[in-house]
């Protein structure tokens, strides 16, 4: 009977312990070159299981509530995600005009935006220590500016499995750069996409130059923002299939690069 009891009273406390887990949002800030970043990891610890990182690059508005939200929904039980901050910590736009301001600095100089988003991936790796992360699988995911970031990551050569961009530039500075790309490249866009679609072409000559196993998805009848829940505008609007579909082929195309499997 005292054994019966025991055991119902360890069922209890594990099914109090998992009532108790939550998305963890902690921050991690770095300084680089003078600038303060403030940047929040996000994961699940219902478990401690170790799982794949991503570095996140939300779009132009930056580290927001919306974006932690959106990397709460990404991450669920499967990544540890680093939310990046790539403007610094004071820099936190309200508005289109501030969030055209922060990017302006980084598409006019793509070198720094090339340092900045490494830096990240070293803040990444460095959570290993005190988080459940598998430092041996990493990859990057980036929204519109955020999706130009991840590229001109796996443009630098980083050593990451993947990246994914979804409604993001194509567009680059150097387009020899294409052929130090370790990661496996995967670009999603919608065909009516005014903003980024005219770079299309460019974009494919230019991966044709790398090594990398790469894709680029066009989605139809798809324009800008297509996974930005509240978006709607004429050349910004979110379109739910269009992001449900994006996010399986981002699983998959991730499941495979982490697997090391064509």
């Amino acid at each position: 009977m005292r054994i019966a009891r025991l055991c119902c009273l360890l069922l209890l406390a594990g099914s109090s312990l998992a009532a108790q887990a939550k998305m963890v949002h902690r921050p991690v800030e770095w300084t680089q070159d003078g600038t303060r970043f403030h940047s929040v990891l996000v994961y699940d610890d219902a478990t401690q299981a170790k799982r794949p990182g991503l570095v996140m690059v939300p779009n132009w508005y930056g580290v927001n509530d919306a974006a932690v939200q959106k990397a709460e929904a990404i991450a669920g039980k499967d990544y540890v995600i680093l939310l990046t901050d790539m403007y610094g910590a004071d820099v936190r736009p309200t508005n289109n005009g501030e969030a055209q301001a922060a990017v302006k600095p980084l598409y006019g100089n793509r070198a720094l935006m090339r340092r900045r988003i490494n830096v990240a991936l070293e803040q990444l790796k460095a959570q290993a220590a005190s988080a459940p992360l598998d430092a041996a699988k990493l990859a990057a995911i980036g929204f519109c500016f955020g999706g130009s970031a991840v590229l001109d990551l796996a443009r630098s050569g980083a050593d990451v499995a993947a990246v994914v961009s979804f409604h993001g530039g194509l567009a680059t500075d150097d387009p020899m750069l294409a052929k130090h790309i370790k990661a496996r490249v995967l670009a999603m866009n919608g065909a009516d996409d005014r903003g980024t679609m005219p770079d299309a072409d460019k974009f494919m000559d230019e991966m044709r130059m790398s090594p990398a196993d790469w894709q680029f998805v066009v989605l139809g009848h798809a324009v800008h923002c297509f996974t930005e829940v509240g978006e709607n505008s004429p050349g910004c609007r979110y379109d739910a299939a269009a992001a449900a579909r994006s996010y399986r082929l981002m699983h998959d195309w991730l499941d495979h690069a982490f697997a090391g499997k064509p």
